[in-house]
């Protein structure tokens, strides 16, 4: 039994696919295949079933799934001690990051940081909330960057910054004609947003108390929201865009983009990792590039803001 087989277990097991898991592996599908099967041999047991699609587990294959985590998680903690031992910025770094994020954020401080460490590779998705939670109990990722707190105790959450919203609004509504928004101005009828399960999503509608725009939003879940300005740029709705996102648009955009009156709608950016995560050092370099590369003003809330 090797590591590298126990990788390639729960590659598999996360991908349900042979060949994706073999891709994520970097490792052709028969040899990922074949090792998976030595594996079975050694052990005795079959531990996925091939006959259905998508592939599963068996029930002891789930059993053996588990520890490999437990596993794998240990072996990689060897390694962690030693670079922080040594306090070197190198190897590979897992982060996960809101797709309302990652757009508007990274681009600002991560071609910076691969610049500065070129033995450093870090590895980015773009993941929902939820997804990011599981990955990080998983030990998939090593760290991720979200827009609430979670509570959770196995957790290590710190703040990074905090991001107010801004109205994005077409020429033609009547909305356009206001200096600033108020959430009674806000209805569900050309309202442009996300899925359900992104918390920009959540916290805006919560906020703007729009409990019946799940039945008329039905039509326009186009799921970007990129997709969505240039909904509104062509003369149709409206969305909401967050800071970030209003720091990279052109004069001729920023004329589309209205301000909520006081309280305005604000969430919390928050550096999340597993509360054992050895290397502190990386996270305290992460953590600095990050908080240069946004505006002093929004690192503390401000008075006229409100924390959703």
């Amino acid at each position: 039994m090797t590591i590298q087989q126990l990788e390639y277990i729960l590659a598999v097991d996360r991908f349900r696919h042979f060949a994706r898991a073999a891709e994520h592996c970097r490792v052709t599908q028969p040899t990922l295949s074949a090792m998976i099967q030595k594996l079975e041999e050694e052990l005795g047991v079959k531990l996925f079933d091939r006959t259905v699609q998508p592939v599963c587990p068996t029930a002891v294959g789930e059993k053996v799934i588990r520890q490999a985590r437990v596993v794998l998680s240990q072996a990689a903690q060897v390694k962690e001690i030693i670079s922080e031992e040594k306090q070197t910025v190198s190897g590979t770094f897992r982060l996960g990051v809101l797709p309302t994020i990652a757009p508007y954020l990274l681009p600002r401080f991560f071609p910076q940081l691969i610049e500065k460490y070129p033995e450093l590779d870090i590895r980015v998705t773009e993941m929902k909330t939820h997804d990011i939670l599981q990955a990080l109990h998983a030990g998939e990722l090593d760290a991720a960057i979200v827009a609430s707190r979670s509570d959770d105790r196995m957790l290590r959450e710190e703040t990074l910054f905090y991001e107010q919203f801004y109205a994005y609004v077409s020429h033609g509504e009547a909305l356009f004609k206001k200096e600033l928004i108020r959430t009674a101005d806000v209805t569900g009828e050309r309202l442009w947003l996300l899925d359900e399960g992104h918390c920009f999503r959540d916290q805006l509608v919560k906020f703007c108390r729009m409990e019946a725009v799940k039945v008329s939003q039905m039509a326009y879940r186009l799921g970007s929201m990129e997709t969505f300005m240039r909904m509104v740029e062509s003369g149709k709705g409206i969305t909401f865009i967050p800071e970030l996102a209003f720091l990279q648009l052109t004069d001729e955009q920023r004329e589309l983009v209205r301000q909520f009156a006081i309280p305005r709608p604000t969430r919390e950016i928050v550096l999340v990792t597993d509360k054992d995560f050895i290397r502190v050092s990386l996270l305290a370099v992460l953590k600095e590039e990050i908080l240069a590369a946004v505006p002093k003003e929004m690192l503390s809330l401000q008075s006229a803001q409100y924390l959703l």
